[in-house]
């Protein structure tokens, strides 16, 4: 791309839009850190090249010592986007329970929704069209009692992995793991209709 017809200007002073410039890689169903930003040019080696991010950052390490170098689909992974952190419910009554989920290994095959913290079950309905390495929207209906709860949703994919507790992803891979995080996320619902954050 010629930077003169793609540069931009503020207050008479170049500047680097965000997002990317000038060309962003998109690669379906690779985690984020693999969309390469700020693009100028495509080089193909034979070997890995071994940069600072992917090594230090991105590699998965296992508690035996051990570790997972170039992984770069993300595993089956689901989050509740409603309710959730930051919207109130409004009282006792029928609620839909609303989300993403997404796996850059397959098509996710089923999502499953709690309100009691993982200690039981229900099916969500998947929204179609449900694609390979795509986000599919789920939902379910919830009957909220008024008093605390803690839901949470559970991914699987077509390969039959099953997103894991937060418990089960630090007894594989440590409790130092932050990349490659893809354990249930679990919302508390308080009294009052507040949700917030919870480890559960």
């Amino acid at each position: 791309m010629d930077d003169a017809i793609i540069a931009l200007y503020q207050n008479g002073e170049r500047i680097r839009p965000s997002n990317g410039y000038p060309l962003r890689l998109l690669l379906p169903g690779y985690e984020g850190n693999m969309h390469v930003k700020w693009l100028r040019r495509i080089k193909a080696t034979e070997q890995p090249t071994m940069t600072k991010d992917e090594t230090s950052k991105y590699t998965i390490s296992l508690p035996d010592g051990k570790a997972l170098q170039f992984v770069f689909p993300i595993e089956a992974k689901s989050v509740i986007t409603h309710p959730s952190p930051g919207l109130a419910m409004k009282g006792a009554g029928l609620y839909e329970i609303s989300g993403l989920a997404w796996s850059g290994y397959g098509k996710i095959s089923k999502v499953d929704i709690s309100a009691d913290g993982g200690k039981s079950w229900a099916p969500a309905a998947l929204q179609e069209p449900v694609l390979a390495q795509a986000l599919t929207r789920f939902r379910a209906a919830w009957r909220w009692t008024g008093g605390p709860a803690i839901l949470q949703s559970r991914a699987t994919h077509d390969a039959g992995y099953v997103q894991p507790t937060r418990a089960q992803l630090i007894a594989e891979r440590g409790a130092r793991t932050i990349y490659h995080y893809n354990a249930i996320a679990s919302w508390a619902v308080a009294d009052n209709g507040e949700v917030t954050n919870v480890y559960a």
